[in-house]
């Protein structure tokens, strides 16, 4: 691969996630602060993401795979996220806000397999070299992160109650319209089935895979991923107001530590993996999830600050030693017949239904442990995933048998 090449993919990557990463984080507080959103309200924008997730393999699979160059694609579905984020910062309602989300959600879910696909269509050995491409995007993540907290500081507490997290979606806005013009630079990459006959519906959304669901053991791991996301929505959904309500300063730089964890537990993963099996690198990532929700709920701002750094550092073995080892599992077990639709249905499964299912409990549980006056009890919130973490990982280990599972 071109170094030119690889600059341009790199780029392409760093802006994708920075974009995400520029407003996701802040939702919450956003919403709360400035458009007195309720729990369910938060957990209804949050959704989008999951409806997003649902629609994006049929705009892939019955547009850019058939008709379109898929770096075409991507740079009009950008230029369209531009104008609903420019949107987003001038609304004063939940009502205004909610359809220009789900729109934009739409629009960038499907980015997300896009820049895979163009960046997998210019190398000679992808397992080598999309790391490092890869690794670009969770370097924009963090830097949108200290670009909000350390550069402008439009998450401190004074600029918060003066409504300046509006900013992050004009900020976004800008950095998806740089994206969506350049995107028409970047190496073509035409249709994959322009020849080829359309994909059913149940192909898209990797469906014909259920096959798979009649092994025991797949079916025990598909279920606990779904059921895995609803702790994993509270994370997403409720992190920025915890952090701000407890009166933390730079609060979205201190969320950016759990990219970081991220990347250094990707890279720990393989050894865990060759060293312990799928089984205990599953059970370990879980059980992570246990340790960081009793971590928030008796941490604090002040003298017990560290427990809640603690919780957000584990974040890299929650999510990689889960869903990044639940990927290779998936890979193995599906063989050649089923690999693309396998990896199809797990994400609908995940990101789908289980992230749709998780906004919508912990919604409605934030807006059970609402205080009267302003604020929630967090204490009491963040038992409740961890609970659900512990249910899950008691299925798991007593219903799921050993296999050795060949780390790719």
């Amino acid at each position: 691969m071109q170094s030119i090449t690889k600059s341009k993919l790199s780029f392409m990557m760093f802006l994708e996630f920075f974009i995400w990463g520029g407003w996701f984080v802040t939702l919450g507080t956003f919403l709360s602060n400035n458009l007195s959103a309720s729990g369910g309200e938060i957990g209804q924008a949050f959704s989008t993401q999951s409806w997003g997730a649902i629609i994006a393999p049929l705009i892939i699979g019955l547009i850019a795979d058939r008709y379109f160059n898929a770096e075409k694609i991507l740079g009009v579905l950008h230029l369209i996220g531009a104008v609903l984020m420019y949107q987003l910062s001038n609304v004063e309602s939940f009502d205004m806000f909610y359809p220009f989300v789900l729109g934009y959600m739409i629009a960038y879910m499907p980015t997300l397999a896009l820049v895979n696909s163009i960046s997998f269509n210019q190398m000679d050995n992808p397992a080598k070299d999309f790391p490092h491409i890869r690794v670009w995007g969770t370097v924009g993540w963090i830097a949108a992160g200290w670009i909000i907290s350390l550069g402008f500081q439009w998450d401190s507490l004074r600029n918060i109650e003066g409504g300046a997290l509006k900013n992050t979606f004009l900020m976004v806005a800008i950095a998806s319209a740089v994206l969506g013009i350049f995107s028409f630079l970047l190496p073509a990459t035409p249709p994959s089935n322009k020849k080829d006959k359309l994909a059913s519906i149940s192909e898209m959304l990797g469906l014909d895979a259920l096959d798979l669901l009649k092994d025991r053991n797949f079916i025990i791991f598909f279920l606990s991923s779904i059921l895995i996301c609803i702790p994993l929505a509270f994370y997403y959904q409720n992190l920025s107001p915890f952090l701000a309500e407890l009166q933390v300063e730079k609060s979205t730089a201190w969320a950016s530590a759990g990219q970081i964890s991220e990347v250094i537990f990707m890279l720990l993963l393989p050894f865990f993996f060759k060293k312990f099996g799928f089984k205990k690198t599953i059970l370990v990532g879980m059980l992570a999830w246990v340790i960081r929700y009793v971590l928030f709920a008796y941490g604090d701002s002040d003298g017990l600050f560290v427990m809640l750094i603690s919780g957000i550092l584990l974040h890299g073995i929650c999510y990689d030693f889960f869903f990044v080892s639940g990927q290779i599992y998936t890979d193995n077990k599906a063989g050649e017949k089923y690999k693309s639709s396998a990896q199809g249905l797990i994400t609908l499964a995940t990101y789908g239904v289980g992230m749709l299912v998780g906004f919508k409990v912990a919604g409605m549980i934030t807006d059970k442990f609402l205080i009267e006056g302003g604020g929630h009890n967090w204490e009491s919130i963040w038992i409740y995933p961890a609970g659900f973490a512990i249910v899950v990982l008691i299925i798991f280990a007593l219903f799921f048998k050993n296999e050795d599972i060949e780390y790719k």
